[in-house]
């Protein structure tokens, strides 16, 4: 069941991660292993979470980068499903 208009990852990663740990974008990219622009990207949902960035995640907050991936997906059905209308396609059914 997709979510209803569900955050970007970078907006959980920052709210329920970062802050909370008094983390600075510049000391979570050094931990990460990424570049600040890299992890500002994501922070500001301007780039998605890919399956290495997941690892990462997963590794450095101790969860699954199942999890991290599942918000991914969920938010990038939410964005395409607001466009589907625009979409033309026609049903395919058995004969």
């Amino acid at each position: 069941m997709r979510m209803y208009n569900p955050p970007h990852p970078g907006e959980v990663l920052r709210e329920l991660c970062l802050e909370p740990l008094g983390i600075s974008v510049t000391d979570a990219a050094a931990a990460l292993g990424v570049s600040r622009k890299t992890l500002s990207s994501i922070l500001n949902g301007r780039s998605g979470i890919s399956p290495k960035m997941a690892i990462r995640l997963g590794k450095a907050f101790d969860t699954s980068p199942e999890s991290w991936l599942n918000q991914q997906v969920q938010y990038d059905l939410w964005k395409a499903a607001q466009n589907s209308r625009r979409l033309h396609i026609k049903k395919l059914i058995a004969a």
